[in-house]
């Protein structure tokens, strides 16, 4: 009679040991660890991220950076609060423009910088608190580094050069006495560079149109609406029509691009925020890697743009535009009535360009 050994009862379930490939199976070892030693090792792997993030958030703040820099309201129309710049005849923006452009490079030095005062005052006291504080910052430190820049590279290093002639002491005759009070071509030395009065004249003129040309466009475009800036850009190029100039068209473009600069901000943006909010390691990525998800970012951006573009195209198709403007009028309606603002600013305007005559003629 063959004994039959009882066969071996299951293990609960709490102590069955799963089939798994021997790489993967647990290992059970006979010291356990203590709450002290897990409260420890937690804070070692908290320490090393610690200092592992400084160098692998510089591609996440740089993408912080670029949305944070979009986010702000660049060359578009701010509606409130309403100033009486809102209320000012586009035409006389225009006109302000022009003279702005051209005022700096004719003008003294010391008109120069007051026409940047009168800006950034302007600024200050026209726009909203987070719009001019950006917008100041960027073109105060655009010029300053253009300032900083031409003033010593123009004539910054003095050339070295040798006498034709012997001088006066070796001949015999008596040295030039030197001013005492005169001119100095010379303003100040700093080592092996030097500052001088040509320096100073094309850096300021540099400087301050570099400055007074973003900030006069940006005030502009903030406070007037893409359609007044064509109508009024419309108005002045009428008489060109009389020579077959296509100022319908030239209209039509302008407000397609003013209309167009919300949108590239805003895909910018958009683009650079759906990558931060995706919390990507970027301790764990090479630089190749990281340089192809930037170069996936801008191309992204430009498909986006592209296909806004042709929304755009697709709807004004179906409106009924066919791309001819001598089978297509285009209406752009301008209010041409003068109020108290608009006579203001014309009287600010010509004592402008009167300060810069006089200061120009009797200013040595």
């Amino acid at each position: 009679m063959a004994l039959h050994k009882p066969l071996p009862l299951p293990l609960p379930l709490h102590h069955r040991r799963p089939n798994l490939p021997p790489s993967l199976q647990w290992r059970t070892t006979s010291r356990t660890t203590s709450p002290r030693r897990l409260r420890i090792r937690a804070a070692a792997i908290d320490d090393g991220d610690r200092w592992v993030a400084p160098r692998s958030d510089l591609a996440e703040k740089i993408l912080r950076m670029i949305a944070g820099a979009t986010s702000s309201p660049v060359g578009q129309f701010v509606a409130s609060p309403l100033t009486f710049l809102h209320s000012v005849d586009p035409r006389i923006k225009l006109v302000w423009l022009l003279s702005l452009v051209l005022l700096p490079a004719r003008s003294h030095i010391i008109m120069r910088f007051g026409l940047v005062m009168f800006l950034a005052l302007l600024s200050i006291w026209i726009l909203p608190t987070h719009v001019w504080k950006d917008q100041l910052g960027r073109v105060s430190l655009l010029s300053g580094v253009l300032f900083l820049m031409l003033s010593l590279g123009s004539d910054g290093v003095p050339p070295v050069v040798q006498l034709r002639a012997p001088p006066p002491a070796v001949v015999g005759l008596p040295n030039v006495p030197s001013s005492l009070g005169g001119y100095s071509y010379l303003v100040m030395k700093l080592g092996p560079l030097q500052f001088t009065r040509k320096g100073l004249s094309v850096a300021s003129t540099s400087a301050c149109l570099s400055f007074i040309i973003f900030q006069s466009a940006s005030l502009c475009l903030t406070t007037t609406t893409p359609e007044q800036i064509a109508s009024a850009l419309r108005w002045f190029m009428f008489p060109l029509t009389l020579i077959r100039v296509p100022v319908a068209e030239i209209t039509l473009t302008l407000l397609l691009s003013l209309r167009f600069i919300s949108l590239v901000f805003d895909e910018v943006q958009n683009v650079a925020l759906g990558i931060v909010t995706r919390r990507i390691h970027w301790n764990q990525l090479s630089i190749m890697e990281t340089v192809d998800i930037f170069f996936k970012y801008i191309r992204r951006i430009f498909k986006n743009i592209f296909n806004h573009a042709e929304q755009i195209s697709q709807a004004m198709i179906v409106r009924g535009f066919p791309g001819d403007s001598n089978k297509h009028k285009i209406y752009i309606f301008l209010d041409s009535s003068f109020g108290i603002a608009d006579i203001i600013s014309l009287f600010c305007l010509f004592g402008l360009i009167g300060a810069a005559v006089l200061s120009e003629v009797y200013i040595p």
